[in-house]
């Protein structure tokens, strides 16, 4: 029997050891990954939101961006882009806006303005029969009404109190009182003015020869046109258009004859019936419209320099 005191120990010794020192290295590259995920979708949430035509100037941009430096700057790009400025052109060097937006608030206001006017020339018409005994009996003769143009105001005839003596183009008194009031109302809003003058269908048939309907209506616009400078003391300027229809554009067509067919038409005019009017004269409205002042500052300018004529 073997002395077991006589065997040797064996300790073994189990080394735990790890994988290693990594260090916060994967925090880094994890970081890494989520900034390029959010600058992914970030990109893609601008993508989506931009126009086609913005996202083609900042490609642009990218394609040439000395072009746009040098003919860009402030006002490149379109107000809602990331470049900086407003408007469709790239190449302005000024900032723009959105056209839409402007021109629909400023149809607003005009169309808010001309309905003021109407409520206002009314009440002033209420007014102004109370105490004038002729007005009174002349308001029965004015049309109001909104048309596309803007404010029209209708002045016609009636059997017993014509505005304009027989086959003439002389004002009544009482039809001068009536412009006059006018013109002084027309001269507190800054829009332009259309004038028209309309008979029934009765042939002129005396005065001077080649003398028509056509010629008196022209006329006729005329004299009123003239009674609202003189007496309403309307701005010479406000007045865009004058005239004469003779008596194609009849009030009552069932009676082309009626007294009511006789009539002048004062059409306060809204800005984009002003902006067609000047247009179909070959105006450029913005680059070569005058101001209704500076217009009434030249002519009162021209008569000082050359006298009475």
């Amino acid at each position: 029997m073997s002395d077991d005191s006589q065997r040797p120990i064996v300790v073994k010794r189990i080394k735990k050891g790890g994988h290693g020192h990594h260090g916060g290295a994967w925090k880094i590259a994890y970081a890494d990954f989520m900034t390029a995920m959010m600058a992914f979708f970030l990109l893609m949430w601008l993508l989506g939101s931009v126009s086609k035509g913005n996202l083609k100037g900042i490609a642009d941009y990218f394609s040439n961006p000395l072009k746009i430096a040098r003919r860009g700057g402030e006002g490149a790009g379109d107000a809602d882009s990331l470049i900086k400025g407003g408007g469709k052109d790239l190449t302005q060097q000024v900032g723009q806006m959105k056209k839409g937006a402007v021109q629909e608030d400023e149809q607003a206001k005009d169309r808010r303005r001309l309905s003021e006017l109407k409520k206002k020339f009314e009440a002033l018409m209420e007014d102004k029969a109370k105490t004038n005994s002729k007005l009174a009996q002349f308001k029965k003769q004015l049309k109001l009404d909104m048309v596309a143009e803007g404010l029209r105001i209708q002045i016609v005839d009636d059997q017993n109190r014509p505005m304009f003596k027989s086959g003439s183009s002389e004002l009544e008194p009482y039809a001068k009182d009536i412009l006059d009031e006018i013109g002084k109302l027309l001269n507190d809003v800054p829009n332009d003015l259309s004038l028209s003058g309309h008979t029934d269908a009765q042939q002129f048939a005396s005065g001077q020869r080649g003398y028509s309907n056509w010629e008196l209506s022209s006329d006729r616009a005329n004299a009123s046109r003239r009674e609202l400078l003189s007496g309403g003391g309307l701005s010479i300027g406000k007045i865009l258009r004058v005239n004469g229809f003779a008596d194609q554009v009849p009030l009552d067509t069932a009676n082309i004859y009626a007294p009511v067919n006789r009539r002048i038409s004062i059409v306060v005019l809204n800005n984009e019936a002003a902006a067609e009017i000047r247009r179909q004269a070959g105006i450029d409205q913005e680059a070569n419209a005058i101001p209704a002042s500076e217009v009434a500052s030249r002519v009162a300018g021209n008569k000082v320099a050359s006298g009475p004529n």
